[in-house]
């Protein structure tokens, strides 16, 4: 999964291999072994030992195997030059894949297209608008506001879908993401062509063979350590290598807002009504207006604009006024000035230990009571907690050796005497019948 540079500083680092990366390849080569990035030439001449071998393979076998590794030719695409300053033109996209734990997360990069340096990565449980937020609040805090961002057609960035009736141009199709744009001044150019975005593309693959091995060689199971890994290490260290020196160019980046402009401006913009108890419902929570620590009161229907910031915070635009909200707390099922809240009881549990397995009472200790493991109980082991007595006695009682042994004994005796008895009544009516048949 690792192209051969990687692979080499990976074996120097972990396994202590001190090779060059032409012997590594000259060793892979040896056994039809190419790098995930191999270019057309390389894949080609592959392709043609592979194909000469084939012809020589004796067995079935082989030529199915060597079939399967010979390389396909990828369709070339039209190059188009870079952009000559940097901060001209950020391009922009979300790769969704295996990055880390058992699930599939995605990943959000903005790389610039001058130097090629990651200005902002962000992993996600999927392409949201709160993934593209963090890495442009990145790029605003890091560099600045820059001049155009280049992605793909997703609805994140516009909505073809919307009535058109209700647009001001054929162009009119803002989402929070555009609208945020719009603000900064920022152009938002989108493509459906994925070829257009060479550079990005080409990025997530890198990405995808470097950042997945060094979060799997750091022991990264989770999206907060796999972000804190991103931005901390990875992403410096990628830009430090493969990026070139951005200070070298002339930047088109403009100043930065102050921190509370850019935190209303990635917000999330969401219209209400007010009701009749002058509140508004949000996210399955009541919220009313205040100004200066007092309540506004507003007619009902009255059009709002509930926005809610980047650090999560929310405030009310109601006739081109700022409100603070403040949520309305459900009624409590006991009060405090009034009555006496009642104590949650724990219940007991009591637990019986079989090696490293607890038990509870009740339906698991009569299921276990039935299962052929019953006489191999340990109990009173010495690093455990004491077991109530009552409990510990019954125990023992019920389920020790001894008493298994009795208890079969008896069955055993009873079985025999039962089958006894039912033998000597069928032979006494035996012999009845044939002494009534001998008479007659």
């Amino acid at each position: 999964e690792c192209n051969l540079t990687h692979f080499q500083e990976l074996l120097k680092e972990h396994e202590n291999i001190n090779v060059s990366v032409t012997t590594v390849n000259s060793i892979l080569r040896k056994e039809h072994i190419l790098s995930p990035k191999a270019n057309r030439s390389t894949k080609k001449a592959v392709k043609k030992e592979l194909q000469a071998l084939q012809s020589k393979a004796k067995s079935k076998k082989e030529v199915a195997k060597i079939s399967t590794a010979i390389l396909e030719l990828d369709e070339a695409h039209p190059r188009r030059p870079r952009c000559p300053f940097f901060g001209e033109m950020q391009q922009m996209d979300a790769s969704l894949h295996l990055w880390f734990g058992s699930n599939k997360t995605t990943l959000h990069i903005a790389v610039d297209d001058a130097t090629g340096t990651i200005t902002g990565a962000w992993f996600a449980e999927q392409e949201t608008l709160n993934g593209y937020y963090h890495v442009l609040y990145q790029i605003l805090t890091n560099y600045g506001i820059c001049y155009k961002f280049f992605t793909d057609n997703r609805t994140v960035f516009n909505y073809m879908k919307l009535n058109p009736d209700k647009r001001t141009s054929d162009k009119d199709v803002l989402t929070q993401y555009g609208y945020a744009c719009k603000q900064l001044g920022i152009e938002l150019e989108t493509s459906s062509v994925s070829q257009a975005k060479g550079l990005i593309e080409r990025t997530n693959g890198t990405f995808q063979g470097r950042l997945v091995n060094e979060l799997k060689l750091n022991g990264i199971t989770t999206i907060e350590e796999a972000n804190k890994y991103l931005l901390e290490a990875f992403v410096p260290n990628f830009n430090k290598r493969f990026a070139l020196n951005y200070k070298k160019f002339k930047s088109v980046f403009e100043v930065a807002p102050s921190e509370e402009q850019i935190n209303y401006t990635l917000a999330i913009l969401t219209p209400r009504k007010i009701d009749n108890g002058n509140s508004i419902k949000y996210q399955n929570k009541y919220y009313q207006p205040y100004l200066n620590d007092k309540l506004k009161c507003f007619s009902p229907k009255t059009d709002c604009l509930v926005i809610k910031a980047y650090d999560g915070s929310l405030v009310i635009s109601i006739d081109e006024q700022i409100l603070e909200l403040k949520e309305l707390s459900r009624n409590e099922r006991f009060s405090k000035n009034f009555e006496e809240v009642p104590a949650v009881k724990q219940k007991k549990k009591y637990i019986i230990y079989e090696g490293k397995n607890y038990i509870t009472r009740k339906k698991k200790f009569k299921k276990y009571k039935r299962s052929d493991n019953r006489s191999s109980l340990l109990l009173h082991q010495p690093h455990l907690p004491p077991v109530q007595n009552s409990t510990t006695e019954y125990v023992q009682q019920t389920l020790s050796p001894q008493r298994f042994t009795q208890r079969y004994v008896i069955i055993t005796f009873t079985f025999v005497q039962v089958f006894l008895s039912f033998f000597i009544l069928f032979f006494a009516g035996i012999s009845a019948f044939l002494a009534n048949s001998i008479e007659a």
